[in-house]
């Protein structure tokens, strides 16, 4: 087998939650490119229609379901979903997530704090036991989930910090489940990205339009990422091609972790 074999995923069927815009829209287009059966999942039905419309266009194998994840019994329903009509599930990304609020600690209502913690850490388990449980009997898996540089790193600027503290959570939960599944042949690695040009950042530099600049400038490279550049690492991770590696985490932030 070639080097370049190793990254070749034909006939291996991944599902990617949040894959509809940002950086999950790279990542399903990368494995896409690769050779996999792609499916995405999201809480917009329009945002879903559009990305399936772009990937099918480039002659990618896509399909949608719809559902809010930030509702653990939305992330079971999904599971229902893929399991009766679409097995068996090779590669799981769990990279639905976000932060949405910004309120200090000592202000933070319980439910948004659990809000949050549903959001990024909640629906990775629910996905991760049961679409990751059905590949033990497989013996082949590949887990990724998309954590943050603020699983290491609390951001200056941010408040409430349920967010750094899901994400932590997240980190963590990927180590364990990684040492437990390494014998049926399953990796779990985590992701870890810094600031990327995404949507929902574009939309948060139209309000505050300085922000973009100061977050370059504290940041070794001197800008954003793109979010096209995440890709080859998540197929790297999805594929033969990382067969040695399980439980670590990989930072892709233009060095903004050295500063």
């Amino acid at each position: 087998m070639s080097v370049l074999d190793r990254f070749n995923l034909t006939g291996r069927r991944a599902l990617i939650t949040g894959g509809s815009r940002g950086l999950g829209l790279e990542m399903a287009r990368a494995l896409g490119e690769a050779g996999a059966q792609v499916i995405i999942a999201g809480s917009n039905a329009d945002h879903l229609h559009q990305a399936c419309e772009e990937l099918c266009s480039q002659d990618l194998h896509v399909t949608s379901i719809q559902a809010d994840l930030s509702k653990p019994e939305e992330a079971e329903r999904l599971c229902d979903v893929v399991l009766k009509e679409h097995p068996p599930i090779d590669i799981l990304i769990n990279n639905v997530g976000g932060r949405r609020i910004n309120t200090p600690t000592e202000d933070l209502a319980l439910e948004d704090w659990q809000r949050i913690m549903d959001l990024n850490l909640t629906q990775a388990f629910i996905l991760t036991k049961r679409i990751g449980g059905a590949m033990i009997p497989r013996k082949w898996g590949r887990i990724i989930n998309i954590s943050s540089i603020n699983a290491l790193w609390p951001g200056k600027a941010m408040r409430g910090r349920s967010y750094e503290t899901s994400k932590g959570a997240l980190t963590m939960f990927t180590k364990a489940v990684a040492a437990d599944w390494a014998v049926h042949g399953i990796t779990v690695n985590a992701i870890a990205p810094g600031p990327f040009l995404t949507d929902a950042n574009k939309r948060w530099i139209g309000e505050k339009p300085e922000f973009e600049g100061e977050v370059a400038s504290s940041i070794p490279m001197g800008r954003w990422g793109s979010p096209e550049e995440i890709g080859p690492l998540a197929l790297y991770l999805a594929s033969d091609a990382s067969s040695f590696m399980t439980g670590s985490v990989l930072v892709i932030d233009g060095g903004k972790l050295l500063w």
